[in-house]
């Protein structure tokens, strides 16, 4: 989900700030200092938008949007591209018509493209609800856009300006996969959805017979009990008159251990066919503040799963977070967390546990670990994981540690514990990349000030291969330092900022600025990125 929204009345401004305070909470529990959680407000790129573009404040007016997509095929044809777009109408200007309301318009373009090639566009106006007078411009609308287009990886740009204000567009550039294989089942984006009915006139919104009004925005509020949530799955080996069964799942899973939770877990058992439809819903009104993925699964008759795919979202819900603070019933007796007497030990052991720690998790170790009494520490810790590894939590905890120290000789600074640094969390959270490239300079025949350091880290498949070949970027800008900062990632949930090679040259001055050094710099890496040896 995108957010190109920047000027909001305070309704809007209320909700987007409740939102950053969520990602400061999480900044200061990673990072606990200033600095850091400056960095990490760029949380919001894929926690909430997957990528953010914000208009100059000093400007009258910019534009407001919400943008999400979605991929489904239909067998046997080319798959599609769907664009949600969900604009705010209290950041557009309203023009008075003959008849006396008053109408907001905006001009929307997309383009998808394949490297410089453009492979499909769409150009055209949007007009708002017609509304009585200028102080009912609040009501936000929706609009969908499909692309026709084969599998393959493409780059959207997307434009919007307000065709009632000389404000300039705000466009975006957001990458995009199609791929739905030939030969193997596969299952289309778990799309959030706001609404839906039957199908009664065929239109836009309609698939497999309703009506599907988007969810463009991912963050439910505390009044929003349901998740609503379609998807299709595709079986291109499937035969004329099979009777062969396959089981499909929903569930929902914490985001950053991906521990599935069973109050929230679906299963079915559907027949061999060509398409299953998948709409269905959870009541969420007891589900925690956190990050979670929604997952929609195909799995064969031996439970072996054969496709699978994710959408994440973010969860507030204050009067459920109660009960999870509550560690009291937490069994002590014969316990491996009893056997740790010390309060400063275990206090250490705690936060070294933040990288793979849930957002309430990252909470109690921000703000409770340090008042925290010993039976307390020792509860928390043995829930922890208990949660885990039920069987042997132990055994988990050790496995955990020798990471952790690991970490803290790689990456500690004479400041920092090592899995308080960027690459620290990265590597405990997701484990050792498959591929590491560093970066000392990068430069070119003109260069008098080379980039600063950077590494690349690539893995090749992460979360039991819901994603492939994922990337981290870390810079280092400061000299002589060992701390790099990581600037972007393609994983889903972490800091997402396509425009990172700008961050290579922080060292440069307003002086010595020279537009054809930076490019060549930035194709270089943008290369080492797309192509790691």
């Amino acid at each position: 989900m995108v957010l190109i929204v920047v000027m909001a009345d305070i309704f809007y401004l209320f909700r987007i700030f409740v939102k950053l305070m969520f990602i400061i909470v999480r900044s200061m529990v990673l990072k606990h200092n200033i600095l850091s959680v400056m960095k990490r407000l760029l949380f919001i790129v894929a926690a909430f938008c997957l990528y953010t573009l914000s208009i100059n404040h000093a400007q009258a007016q910019g534009v407001g949007a919400y943008m999400s997509y979605a991929t489904f095929n239909i067998p046997g044809e080319t798959p599609y591209l769907e664009v949600h777009l969900e604009i705010l109408g209290n950041t557009l200007k309203y023009k008075r018509l003959p008849s006396g309301s008053y109408q907001g318009s905006i001009q929307v373009t997309m383009i998808a493209k394949q490297g410089d090639e453009i492979k499909d566009f769409k150009k055209y106006d949007l007009f708002s609800p017609e509304v009585p007078d200028t102080s009912s411009v609040g009501i936000n609308f929706i609009d969908q856009q499909r692309f026709t287009i084969p599998n393959g990886e493409y780059t959207l740009d997307l434009s919007i300006a307000d065709n009632n204000s000389d404000v300039k567009p705000s466009t975006i550039s957001y990458p995009v996969t199609i791929e739905f294989p030939a030969d193997k089942p596969s299952v289309s984006t778990v799309q959030l959805v706001n609404s839906y009915n039957k199908t009664t006139d065929h239109n836009i919104l309609s698939k497999s017979g309703y009506d599907l009004v988007p969810m463009v925005d991912n963050y439910f509020v505390p009044e929003k009990e349901k998740v609503i949530f379609y998807s299709e799955i595709y079986n291109p080996l499937y035969k004329e008159g099979s009777d062969e069964k396959y089981v499909v799942t929903y569930h929902i899973e914490s985001f950053e251990n991906r521990r599935v939770l069973n109050d929230f877990a679906r299963t079915k058992v559907e027949p061999s066919r060509p398409v299953i439809v998948a709409l269905s819903e959870f009541n969420i009104a007891k589900l925690p503040t956190g990050n979670y993925n929604l997952v929609v699964s195909l799995k064969d008759k031996n439970n072996k799963e054969i496709a699978s795919n994710t959408t994440f979202f973010q969860r507030a819900n204050p009067a459920a977070d109660k009960k999870t603070f509550d560690y009291s019933n937490v069994d002590l007796s014969n316990s491996f967390a009893s056997a740790i007497t010390s309060s400063d030990t275990l206090r250490e052991y705690i936060k070294s546990l933040s990288p793979i720690s849930t957002e309430l998790e990252r909470m109690f170790i921000k703000f409770q670990v340090n008042e925290a009494p010993l039976t307390v520490l020792q509860q928390y810790f043995q829930r922890f994981w208990e949660q885990r590894s039920e069987s042997n939590p132990k055994d988990a905890w050790e496995k955990y540690k020798v990471q952790v120290k690991r970490v803290n000789a790689a990456y500690g600074t004479q400041v920092k514990r090592g899995y308080d640094t960027d690459m620290g969390y990265v590597f405990l959270k997701y484990g050792e990349p498959d591929v590491i490239q560093d970066i000392p300079f990068e430069v070119s025949a003109l260069d008098k000030e080379p980039s600063v350091p950077y590494q690349i880290w690539q893995y090749y498949s992460l979360f039991g291969g819901r994603e492939r070949n994922k990337r981290f970027v870390f810079v280092n800008s400061e000299i002589g330092a060992k701390d790099y900062t990581l600037v972007h990632s393609d994983v889903t949930g972490e800091i997402s900022n396509y425009s990172w090679p700008s961050a290579l040259h922080r060292r440069v001055t307003a002086g010595d600025i020279d537009k054809d050094r930076f490019e060549k710099i930035d194709s270089r890496a943008t290369k080492r990125y797309s192509n790691p040896f």
